[in-house]
């Protein structure tokens, strides 16, 4: 096993080299920036697939609900460079939550963030798998099984540790920016020059289960459905400190120019969607089309710009597996998750993090059958409640300290949070039915979990202290031996059990007299006039006479020590395990909660 595992996540790196393990700007701007830039591929689409629901005639609204997207999405980077300043240790919203509005909000956010990350990877990876299914149509009865397949190849890379992924990972992040630059490039001029022919139709046009006139409630819900460019712009904020020093200054900058690729990026694909008069299909995304009428149908730069928006929706997946494990452990240093997920693994990853996420993934993968449109209106929920709540935060830091310029930041923030506050009530409401009302339960239950573990810890410190402790006078030792025969492991045992105490009982149950009346005579001379004690078993069971002796013996002497040992011989191989009996570890599972008895194992190894 520590072969294989060498293979898939390689050799441990030793914690000297963690400052190696860091990320530069342009590292950091593939791993940490490639959800936030994949959401172009399907934002546009999001909001043309609801304006359908009116009619085609209504489409035309999509330019005006992506300028005010691209708006917002500028002012809540501005709002998270500060919070990157101000909070240089990472933790994003739950740190300025909890330090600003209180423990409650910050645990608040921190759910919403936790929620959003799992939806992140399952709704990257199910987009991802929809642009291969674009391409080659005959894959879509596959869409489950490719989604498990990449989200295992992404979970191993990240594991190989940040300098391996950002190795493996950042090659496709660039690949994908240059092919939308061209797309864009040749898009904006075919517009410019008036070449804009027809889409021809390759699939069924998408029919929206319902019809409706064209309302506010219906723009609103475009409007939300396109907010889904938003997630991904808080995520930087989160792993300040996996930045190269100085974390802070290369963090701020690296989120600075991911908002300016992603606002380009999706404006531009907004304005060509417009342009090009793209109407949502039922099996073809809405990139595919553009990419069929801007470069000439199928060809060899069809397929380059697919393959590089496939990977990048895949490994925008990579922002959650980056920013889940690492905001887990913060949360796990402050006591409101278990230690295990503060562990950093043999590559100086945090490995619980990524194994833990890549699970609920991958159930939420096959729950939602890797459909992206059934995942999106669970999405956006959360990133927005974490959104909402560090901008509060921020403008409650900036007008308690007061610093130089902390009008203008705290006018910012303010600013953010207000309109991030009004966009979560119209997703809550305009997603309410299909499916957010799930998320809006579940972040009250992870708060009353995150509670419960703190209340854990506190009382775990508060019995483990040593205020109030008296030093205690020897105590006795009673050391038990249960035995099944006599043989070299109990005489091994034995051997021991004298080191420990000058009361030293063997315990044999009977539950057959001849074989009893063999140990009585064996014990005369392997036992060395260590007492042995025969319990009558009517009923031939084991554990239950040898568990009520220990406990009168218990009983005897309250409060001293009684010291079970369990001889044990250890096969040569794992799978001989199998043709022996586990009593030893049935009873050191019945004497675990017992109190004041030690249970302590002599094992015997067998040879070949």
């Amino acid at each position: 096993m520590g072969a294989l595992k060498h293979v898939l996540v390689g050799k441990p790196i030793p914690s000297h080299q963690a400052h190696h393990e860091r990320y530069t700007r342009s590292s950091g701007l593939a791993i940490l920036s490639s959800d936030a830039l994949s959401s172009v591929a399907y934002a546009t689409e999001e909001i043309l697939r609801t304006l359908l629901i009116a009619g085609t005639a209504s489409l035309w609204l999509v330019t005006p609900i992506g300028c005010v997207i691209a708006g917002l999405m500028l002012v809540i980077a501005f709002s998270y460079r500060q919070t990157i300043r101000a909070y240089p240790g990472g933790g994003g919203a739950y740190r300025v939550a909890r330090e600003n509005i209180g423990t409650t909000a910050g645990l608040i956010a921190a759910a919403a963030l936790l929620l959003d990350y799992v939806l992140t990877v399952a709704v990257s990876i199910a987009a991802g798998v929809a642009a291969i299914t674009s391409a080659f149509p005959a894959w879509h009865v596959n869409t489950v099984e490719l989604s498990l397949g990449f989200l295992v190849l992404i979970a191993i890379g990240n594991m190989r540790g940040i300098r391996e992924s950002a190795r493996i990972f950042s090659v496709p992040t660039y690949f994908f920016l240059g092919s939308m630059g061209v797309l864009l490039v040749v898009g904006m001029f075919k517009v410019l020059t008036g070449q804009i022919a027809p889409i021809e139709s390759a699939s069924a046009v998408f029919v929206p289960s319902e019809t409706a006139s064209l309302t506010i409630f219906l723009v609103l819900r475009a409007f939300a459905n396109g907010c889904t460019a938003l997630t991904g712009i808080e995520a930087i904020s989160d792993g300040v400190p996996a930045f190269k020093p100085p974390e802070a200054k290369n963090a701020a900058t690296t989120l600075l120019i991911m908002a300016g690729c992603a606002v380009v990026m999706f404006m531009g694909v907004t304005l060509l969607a417009d342009a090009f008069h793209v109407v949502p299909r039922q099996d073809e995304t809405v990139i595919s089309q553009l990419n069929r009428a801007i470069l000439g149908g199928r060809g060899p730069l069809y397929y380059m710009v697919q393959a590089a928006t496939t990977m990048i929706l895949v490994l925008a997946a990579n922002t959650a597996f980056s920013d889940f494990p690492r905001l887990a452990s913060i949360i796990a240093r402050d006591k409101f998750l278990p230690r295990q997920l503060a562990n950093q693994g043999d590559r100086l990853a945090f490995s619980n993090g990524i194994l833990i996420l890549s699970f609920l993934s991958g159930v939420l993968l096959v729950a939602f059958g890797g459909d992206t449109h059934a995942l999106i209106p669970l999405y956006m929920l959360g990133v927005f409640v974490s959104f909402t709540l560090s901008q509060a935060g921020m403008v409650v830091k900036w007008r308690r300290e007061r610093k130089r310029g902390w009008r203008v930041g705290a006018y910012v923030s303010g600013l953010g949070a207000t309109l991030t506050l009004i966009v979560l009530f119209v997703v809550a409401i305009t997603k309410f039915r299909e499916g957010a009302w799930i998320i809006i339960v579940l972040i009250p239950i992870l708060v009353a979990h995150f509670t419960s573990i703190h209340r854990h810890y506190d009382k775990v410190a508060e019995q483990l202290s040593l205020k109030g402790l008296a030093v205690s006078e020897k105590k006795h030792n009673t050391v038990i031996v249960p035995i099944g025969g006599v043989h070299r492991a109990v005489v091994q045992a034995l051997e021991y059990a004298r080191t420990l105490s000058d009361d030293v009982r063997a315990i044999y149950v009977d539950v057959d007299p001849h074989a009893t009346q063999e140990i009585r005579d064996t014990w005369q001379h392997w036992g060395k006039g260590i007492r042995l004690e025969i319990l009558a078993s009517p009923f031939r069971s084991v554990m239950e006479p040898l568990l009520e002796y220990i406990e009168l013996t218990n009983d005897e002497r309250p409060g001293d020590f009684i010291t079970v040992l369990l001889p044990e011989f250890v096969p040569a191989r794992w799978w001989h395990h199998l043709l022996h009996n586990q009593r030893a570890l049935l009873i050191k599972g019945a004497l675990l909660f017992r109190r004041n008895i030690v249970v302590t194992s002599v094992p015997y190894h067998l040879h070949e």
